[in-house]
């Protein structure tokens, strides 16, 4: 059963995909690898001061606080422990001479038994012991040295790790945004805005978190794993066998956990692109919802959907609630091993002291690895998931293709021809059929037709957004596809209904196509285009920074800042497709006013549903179920009384 994610499927993924993964991330990582390894290094040292911190206990244990032998005279005896102090030393002489029925003297070392210990005072009992105390202070002082070492290095690590996470998805993001903007206008369509701003962020986000979090736990914990069960057999390998027979039990709990949160991490992915999808959908269409009140049924569908997201959440929720118990009590039993076998050991005189309890600590810190790994599982599959959709998204090459050797045109040339074009957005539902007609150089065509007649499709076709099935179009006699899209676009300029403005000033709107302009060029423009008085009436005029999309003006406003913007890019092939369909008249006159400066001296085609707007046009031609039906001029065609005719007693044009 095939089950569909988004952009991945999960038949197309197979058992080893993270492997497949990381090989994919290795070209983003390469760049940082001096970077990756030093902080490779900082993690050894790391590990072995976290080794050392133990057999520091170890070494204060055994040399400093219980350094001690058992009496071997007489099988009573054996049970007797005793601190041997060492006669060499005045101090410890003047001791034992104070107290001769509590040492046993066998030159040059004497005996005394630790319970005897407490009954010395103690002035006597330092001194006997002085040598120990300098011993312990001295392993303190090495123990916050170790500890001091152990923060500088981990400080470092972050920041390397930072650094090269932060950089890393820096250039994954960047090559991500370039991809995406080569993608074909097809891809768009089909793929909704809040999918495509999930993958560039929060999943890049996720990737993220798995350079600075998953890597340094990985490497650290493996070198620390090692570490410790090296210690452990040079310490004790008895003792380190009985402590490893519960390892397999953890390695198939942690295989059965992985399979479990593999999947439901993928689904939440989807969840969070589709809850990310239906706020943009219902943000951009609150209008309608509210003018059709559903407001209701627009919550609901949205509940819906979060609710499925904290279904998802709970079942991994769920899951971990019982994998991180699962390998505390691993851990616990562990110990308890530890301290029934070790502590018997540590009886019979076979192990001392403290080497059981360096035992206990290694072991802590054994599982502390085993723990940290499940805790960033979680963050690991996640970013595995998310890393899925990207490259997915990097695989897509849905593109119009560039030429292989780019063709040469005059920059003078600028006749446009269609010949026998044949196009369809879904294979065998043609929107286009054998459609053919030339547009001279300077001449000004119009194409009008009922909606659907595949009017835009034609747009589309000579902005290269997509190529012909069939047929070709040419640009002074060469064929689009072998020009580069760059060259047929910078060439053109397109204005549409729907005018899209960026959230930025007027200005950079209108020099978005020229960034060069001179300010007396730049005043020409907003002359020729009509927006003198829109500029007059804004607080900062063209410093004034529009909202998304340009919301809070007119759309008769947007549209002639649309023609501004044509004007600024100087085109020599002007595109108006229906920009003056929703518009009132008085911003039709000034429309049409800036239209006709705007096409002076240029080719023009025109897209129109109101034919008052193109009897100036030197030729109309009449699409209508995606061929053309008539060509002529207006008179011309009013005289046949065909399709022309009818559409333009229908709106009642006098």
């Amino acid at each position: 059963m095939r089950r569909d994610y988004g952009y991945f499927e999960e038949d197309q993924l197979g058992k080893p995909y993270n492997l497949r993964l990381l090989r994919r991330l290795f070209p983003y990582v390469r760049p940082y690898g001096l970077l990756f390894f030093l902080s490779i290094g900082l993690v050894i040292a790391i590990t072995v001061l976290d080794l050392a911190l133990p057999y520091l206990t170890k070494v204060a244990i055994d040399s400093y606080i219980v350094k001690d032998i058992t009496d071997e005279d007489g099988a009573e005896s054996q049970q007797k422990r005793f601190y041997v102090a060492d006669l060499r030393r005045p101090e410890i002489e003047k001791v034992v001479n104070r107290y001769p029925s509590f040492f046993k003297v066998e030159w040059p070392e004497a005996r005394i038994r630790y319970e005897d210990l407490s009954k010395l005072e103690e002035g006597d009992r330092v001194d006997l012991r002085r040598k120990d105390y300098a011993g312990v202070a001295r392993v303190a002082l090495i123990f916050v040295g170790v500890i001091l070492f152990h923060f500088l290095f981990s400080f470092g690590h972050v920041i390397i790790m930072e650094y090269a996470g932060q950089s890393i998805m820096h250039d994954l993001r960047l090559t991500l945004f370039r991809h995406i903007q080569g993608l074909s206008v097809a891809f768009f369509t089909r793929n909704p805005v809040g999918r495509l701003v999930t993958r560039m962020t929060s999943d890049i986000q996720n990737m993220h978190e798995f350079f600075t979090s998953i890597i340094t736990v990985l490497f650290k914990d493996v070198f620390l794993v090692l570490g410790i069960t090296v210690v452990l057999l040079v310490m004790n390998w008895q003792l380190a066998l009985i402590c490893f027979l519960i390892l397999p039990v953890i390695f198939v709990a942690t295989s059965y956990f992985s399979r479990l949160t593999r999947d439901v991490f993928r689904e939440l992915r989807v969840k969070l692109a589709e809850i990310n999808t239906r706020l943009q959908e219902t943000i951009d269409g609150i209008r309608i919802v509210q003018l059709f009140l559903q407001e209701k049924r627009s919550y609901e569908r949205f509940r819906r959907l979060n609710h499925e997201n904290y279904q998802a959440g709970m079942r991994q929720i769920n899951i971990f609630a019982v994998f991180m118990p699962a390998i505390e009590v691993l851990s616990s039993v562990t110990t308890a091993l530890v301290i029934w076998y070790g502590g018997g050991r540590v009886l019979a005189e076979i192990i001392s002291l403290g080497t059981l309890v360096a035992f206990i600590s290694y072991m802590r810190m054994f599982f502390r690895p085993i723990r940290d790994i499940a805790e960033k599982y979680n963050i690991m599959q996640s970013a595995m998931a998310s890393s899925e959709r990207i490259f997915l998204l990097f695989d897509t090459q849905e593109r119009i293709p560039e030429p292989k050797v780019q063709a040469k045109i005059s920059k003078k040339e600028t006749a446009v021809s269609f010949d026998n074009v044949w196009f369809s957005y879904i294979g065998g539902e043609w929107v286009l059929k054998d459609v053919s007609f030339a547009v001279q150089q300077g001449e000004t065509l119009a194409i009008v037709g009922p909606t659907g007649a595949g009017k835009s499709s034609l747009i589309h076709l000579l902005e290269r957004f997509y190529d012909p099935i069939k047929g070709r179009i040419t640009l002074g006699g060469v064929d689009v596809r072998h020009l580069s899209k760059s060259m047929v676009r910078a060439r053109t300029a397109l204005i549409t209904q729907d005018v899209f403005l960026f959230a930025d000033t007027i200005r950079r709107n209108i020099t978005e196509g020229n960034p060069i302009l001179t300010p007396d060029r730049l005043q020409e423009i907003i002359a020729a285009s009509n927006i003198q008085r829109l500029i007059q009436r804004l607080p900062d005029g063209l410093d004034t920074v529009l909202t998304e999309g340009g919301r809070t003006l007119s759309g008769g406003e947007r549209q002639l800042l649309a023609f501004a913007r044509a004007l600024a890019r100087d085109p020599e092939i002007l595109i108006l497709d229906e920009a003056t369909s929703s518009v009132d008249t008085q911003t039709e006159r000034l429309i049409q006013e800036a239209t006709v400066r705007l096409m002076r001296n240029r080719t023009a085609i025109v897209v129109a549903h109101r034919l008052s707007t193109i009897r100036y046009a030197d030729r109309i031609i009449v699409l209508h179920r995606g061929r053309i039906r008539e060509s002529g001029t207006h008179d011309e065609l009013i005289a046949k009384q065909g399709l022309y005719y009818q559409l333009y007693q229908w709106q009642g044009v006098s």
